[in-house]
């Protein structure tokens, strides 16, 4: 249970890890080499960049993604002298790296494992683990909120491309759908990575389909919509995460929603770390942002930890953060409080954010 006046204490303390003489030392556990080097890059010029202007120290420590590396990194945070730990990429890092973080009282912060066993391991056992990543429901969560909100009225069709993850995804969003008295005017499963989609979209036509979410890759949505401006079918289409790739080589047409996570940097809150990081010659693209929101985040835990005598893992979860991502905060799981997908519309080549899709 969370103390109400821990709690409205480190909500007013706003910038108190730069009043602090001896900031957090944080270790930033990412990949510096390997296939994986270039998502360790981005995670180490957004932490890079919030540690300079907090006067904080930064250790740099390999992440391998091998399995088993996990109590050799765990060895090298401690030897470190960190208080806390971010990154952590690969779900293999957190294996064995967890229970020596709790015995040295150091909180971690992964901002990739979406593992759902993970969090569940951590909690049972005590482990001071933080998600700042989706976890593996929020994606169905947020398409089938967007779907009860906004088109409850529609005839709305469900089609997926039969892999695991659209099937799942279909499922799961079809399941919540009818939990709440809505059932799908017609559902499918079609053939992905053809030419065209023709057939398809003929059968959602006759079907009296208006909406229709689609769990399958980028360019299977860019067909369909391709297809049924071609057929006449005044169709409104979602997908999910999927849709977050290059556009080719079918373009996506205007108009066409998703649900996956915003790029931070285009929000106005950003502008100001974007132009900082874009001096360094830094683009501010995947993991930069998040990276730069998790030292502040801990860097303002350590703060109140400090005033309030508190273990640092304690405040870190009790705390509210103001951060470049947006507001920051972690529930009784250690999940982000706030599921971070957002409804996108694509317009004039690029995904932005949106409100309801009720068009």
């Amino acid at each position: 249970m969370r103390s109400p006046i821990v709690l409205t204490v480190l909500l007013g303390l706003t910038g108190a890890a730069p009043a602090i003489a001896e900031g957090p030392k944080i270790a930033l556990v990412a990949p510096q080499s390997g296939p994986y080097a270039i998502l360790g890059g981005q995670m180490r010029d957004g932490a890079t960049l919030a540690a300079d202007k907090l006067g904080l120290e930064l250790a740099l420590i390999n992440e391998s993604c091998e399995a088993g590396s996990g109590p050799e990194i765990a060895r090298q945070i401690r030897d470190s002298g960190a208080k806390a730990a971010i990154g952590f990429l690969c779900s293999e890092s957190l294996d064995g790296v967890l229970a020596p973080l709790k015995d040295g009282a150091i909180p971690a912060i992964t901002l990739s494992v979406r593992w759902k066993g993970v969090m569940e391991d951590a909690l049972k056992n005590g482990w001071p683990l933080f998600r700042m990543a989706p976890s593996t429901d929020d994606e169905a969560e947020r398409l089938a909120d967007v779907i009860l909100r906004d088109w409850s009225d529609a005839a709305l069709a469900l089609v997926e491309d039969g892999t695991i993850h659209g099937r799942e995804l279909a499922e799961t969003i079809r399941n919540t759908l009818e939990q709440k008295g809505l059932k799908p005017v017609f559902t499918d499963t079609f053939r992905p990575g053809q030419d065209q989609q023709l057939a398809l979209v003929r059968r959602l036509k006759k079907a009296g389909a208006t909406h229709v979410f689609i769990g399958g890759d980028r360019n299977d949505v860019a067909i369909i919509a391709r297809d049924a401006l071609a057929e006449n079918a005044a169709l409104t289409l979602i997908g999910g995460e999927a849709m977050d790739a290059a556009d080719q080589p079918v373009k996506l047409t205007d108009g066409v929603y998703a649900v996956a996570l915003p790029d931070y940097a285009q929000r106005a809150k950003a502008a100001a770390i974007v132009d900082e990081l874009k001096s360094r010659g830094v683009t501010a693209e995947g993991y930069v942002l998040p990276a730069h929101a998790a030292v502040n985040a801990i860097a303002e835990a350590a703060g109140a930890a400090s005033a309030l005598s508190l273990p640092l893992a304690q405040a870190l979860g009790e705390a509210h953060f103001d951060t470049v991502i947006g507001p920051v905060a972690f529930d009784e799981q250690h999940e982000l409080t706030d599921n971070p997908y957002r409804l996108l519309k694509w317009q004039n080549g690029a995904f932005v954010e949106v409100g309801p899709a009720s068009q």
